[in-house]
């Protein structure tokens, strides 16, 4: 095939990348989008396969075995996975999406022609490649231990700034080193890989669970500039253009989602949500009201406005079904039914937005933070369904709490509050909750999906 066809046909597949990242902005027509962008990635991978690159050997064996073997394991991984657990595969892809950048770059070095003169913008590149590749892996992994829960305290850097300023200068020297030999010396491209995957580990490991939405996304945006950085040492358009996509759109999620917690980047990256316990006043000012499950059934069947604010244990509990259900009732009762979405409730961007989805929870119900707030002093009930640090009143009140500035949604403005939690623990970032001893509130305990059925069944019988 002519060279001229296999770029136009290239130009169609980034067309594809950019329509379907736009299809992905609205819910309705992300699963066009996800098509479309997936149809774009199978056209560039079948159009790389006949380009022209030289005097390349014939590895369409070796190709034809890692689409295989990649296709299974991801079509089974989609599948199979829970919505609880769909952080911890976001972080994994994204993990191997650095482990490629990473791995094509030290093949790079490794094929580097001797003489190759290395203080130039392809070494260079590649050293980046190498560095940002490895970060995005390592650090995923580490997002992934945080988000399953077993590296949420386990491990504690002593001084993670000065480590991390340190090891970032000594990588710095390494790269700069290289690039300033006379002959490539592959021993120490292979100790700056190693530094880079550590550097990855003491990035993410200060930062608090709390903060692993924003952590996903920026190593999102690391693995996007690592795709980039890895088309422009082999001059494809692609790889190029998918790269700048992914890193854009990564960085912009990131820098939205801190302006909804009112929190720089600077601020997430040194970490410090979840790292403090707050405990808001003496024990003897906490007074919980425990609800009955026939008594709340009776104050959502007769009341006007209802909202519902879904967190991590509407995931957890996967009663994002029986909430839907639990809506229709309620509407068919003349109750009207909406649903408060918190920017970074649950364990990644999007999180909450997605579960409802799933149990085909219609789009235009789902009302934005500041749209929620607007409708909450007119609401005669909110329903609080596994939520905690997104509804905290301490954010507003408590200047010592570790996430003092963060906007809420401010349920305690409604009539009456009900907060679904299987007990009184904290929330993800490990902090009480003066929301749980309020005036208006009262606390039904259990599972939400438990919960939520026991809720249907009163309702239908009352």
């Amino acid at each position: 095939m002519e060279r001229p066809i296999l770029d136009f046909l290239y130009l169609v597949s980034i067309v594809f990348f950019i329509v379907g990242l736009r299809g992905l902005s609205h819910p309705e027509s992300a699963r066009r989008g996800n098509l479309l962008a997936a149809a774009g990635m199978i056209l560039a991978i079948i159009i790389t396969l006949f380009y022209p690159f030289g005097n390349t050997p014939n590895n369409y064996g070796w190709i034809a075995g890692g689409i295989l073997v990649g296709t299974v394991i991801g079509s089974v991984a989609a599948i199979k996975v829970k919505m609880t657990k769909m952080p911890e595969m976001v972080s994994i892809f994204n993990g191997f999406g650095g482990a490629c950048t990473m791995l094509i770059a030290i093949t790079e070095f490794r094929t580097l022609p001797p003489g190759t003169e290395l203080l130039s913008g392809q070494v260079f590149t590649v050293i980046f490649s190498v560095f940002i590749g490895s970060v995005a892996f390592s650090g995923s992994l580490v997002a992934y231990g945080k988000l399953d829960g077993f590296l949420r305290d386990s491990i504690r850097l002593p001084f993670p700034q000065i480590v991390n300023g340190v090891l970032l200068l000594v990588i710095i020297f390494f790269g700069g080193y290289i690039m300033m030999m006379d002959e490539l010396n592959y021993t120490i491209v292979l100790i700056l890989l190693g530094l880079s995957i550590i550097y990855g580990i003491t990035f993410v490991m200060p930062i608090g669970g709390g903060d692993m939405p924003v952590v996903i996304s920026l190593l999102n945006s690391f693995t996007g500039i690592g795709a980039a950085a890895a088309g422009l040492i082999y001059g494809n358009q692609v790889m190029i253009v998918g790269g700048i996509l992914v890193g854009a759109s990564g960085t912009f999620l990131t820098i939205l989602m801190c302006e909804a917690m009112n929190r720089s980047l600077i601020n997430v990256i040194i970490g410090g949500l979840g790292a403090t316990t707050f405990t808001g006043g003496d024990d003897k000012d906490k007074v919980v009201k425990e609800a009955s499950h026939g008594d709340t059934a009776i104050l959502l069947k007769y009341s006007q406005k209802v909202l519902i604010v879904p967190g991590y244990g509407l995931a957890v509990a996967q009663a994002q079904h029986a909430c839907h259900e639990l809506e229709s009732m309620l509407e068919k009762e003349g109750v009207q039914v909406r649903y408060g979405i918190h920017p970074v409730a649950g364990r990644m961007p999007g999180h909450m937005n997605v579960l409802l989805a799933e149990a085909d929870v219609p789009y235009d119900k789902l009302l934005e933070m500041e749209e929620a707030n607007k409708e909450l002093p007119t609401t005669d009930v909110v329903l609080v369904i596994g939520a905690n640090d997104v509804v905290n009143p301490a954010a507003k009140t408590d200047t010592g709490s570790p996430i003092y500035g963060m906007p809420i949604i401010d349920v305690e403005m409604a009539k009456n509050v009900i907060i679904m939690k299987r007990s009184m623990r904290t929330g993800y970032a490990g902090i009480d909750n003066p929301l749980f001893y309020g005036d208006k509130t009262k606390m039904l305990f259990g599972d939400a999906k438990d919960s939520l059925n026991k809720l249907k069944s009163e309702i239908s019988n009352a």
